[in-house]
């Protein structure tokens, strides 16, 4: 039986202000704690108003509020595992404030947030989806060598490699792509829901929303005075209050919740040119080098997915694909390995 809407909107507030507490318990940054223990008080007081309109509505409230079983099994992760290892969860447990621990002290006091910090989230943005389709390419070039490599291995000829080949472009890619589909509408849902419940909240009451995020510019540096004065500036504004809110509270943005279609094709498109590389040889049967040559473009292949890898790490270009190459060349070697005792095996 679904619960009743003012039931389950103090529920949630009730179980914000306990997990708001926990993580007061974990926070030793005074700033922070003070932060987390006054969101507390806050979500309380928004409980309240939950218990007024429940009451104006005939819906009985439980007396007191007792933790699901859910938000005690997050709060003893919070204590064991720290809040930056919790974010996703916390987020979907309707825990506000998370920019504190994914965004540094704001620059200034001006109109901070929705505007100052948009090109650093589309440069970060751009840079994982570039990041994916690097690590895509690579997978899709290390299972499939490795493949084709267990084959030959097993002295089997080229027509049953390119086939075991094909195979594993196909398989592998569609897997890659199923998987970054569901991992993508499952964040995308949940990152909708909890924009959703700001905006009801928003409406619902705007004095309160602007104090919580009074409350998230104080503990990021800014004067009480100066961040109450921001805030109720924003919350003014629905459009940019909604936008502000998904920042702050929730450390999201919300023109960047992602596709999982675009996720699922990228995928799909990164794996299967990444096994491409070493599954090109075989597509003229009777080469007699075929094996030589796809060992070649996979070294090759490895050696510049690496460098590229660099470009994240800020290590040298040639020490990260020289180690692409080895870990790349010990997993084909190990493939090839079984793939030859199984031949011998079976022969």
């Amino acid at each position: 039986m679904p619960m009743q809407p003012e039931y389950e909107s103090w529920h949630e507030e009730k179980q914000s202000a306990y997990l708001y507490r926990v993580l007061a318990g974990c926070e030793r940054a005074p700033e922070i704690k003070a932060l987390f223990l006054r969101l507390a008080d806050a979500a309380d007081a928004q409980s309240v108003h939950w218990q007024r309109i429940a009451a104006q509505n005939h819906v009985t409230l439980p007396g007191h509020f007792a933790p699901p079983m859910r938000a005690q099994l997050v709060a003893h992760m919070l204590r064991h595992l720290g809040p930056e290892r919790m974010l996703p969860v916390l987020a979907a447990m309707k825990v506000r404030g998370l920019s504190v621990y994914t965004q540094g002290a704001p620059v200034g006091h001006g109109l901070p947030i929705a505007g100052q910090q948009e090109f650093r989230h589309r440069r970060m943005a751009g840079s994982g989806s570039f990041r994916a389709a690097v690590f895509g390419v690579n997978d899709g070039l290390v299972s499939n060598a490795s493949l084709i490599l267990g084959m030959a291995g097993a002295s089997l000829g080229n027509p049953v490699i390119l086939l075991a080949g094909v195979a594993g472009l196909l398989a592998g890619a569609a897997s890659m792509a199923a998987g970054e589909y569901v991992s993508m509408r499952s964040q995308r849902e949940m990152y909708e829901y909890q924009i959703g419940l700001e905006e009801q909240e928003l409406k619902a009451y705007p004095e309160e929303e602007a104090e919580e995020l009074a409350l998230i510019y104080e503990a990021r540096g800014i004067p009480a005075a100066d961040a109450k004065r921001l805030s109720d500036t924003l919350i003014g504004d629905p459009t940019r209050a909604l936008d502000t809110l998904a920042r702050e509270e929730l450390g999201l943005n919300p023109r960047e919740l992602g596709s999982p279609w675009g996720a699922a094709f990228a995928s799909f498109i990164a794996f299967a040119l990444g096994a491409a590389v070493p599954l090109l040889p075989f597509l003229w049967r009777d080469a007699a080098h075929s094996l030589a040559v796809s060992i070649g473009l996979t070294l090759v292949g490895l050696f510049v997915t690496g460098s590229v890898v660099s470009l994240f790490t800020g290590r040298s270009p040639w020490w990260s694909g020289l180690r692409m190459l080895l870990i790349g060349s010990g997993a084909g070697a190990v493939t090839w390995l079984v793939g030859h005792l199984f031949g011998m095996t079976m022969t």
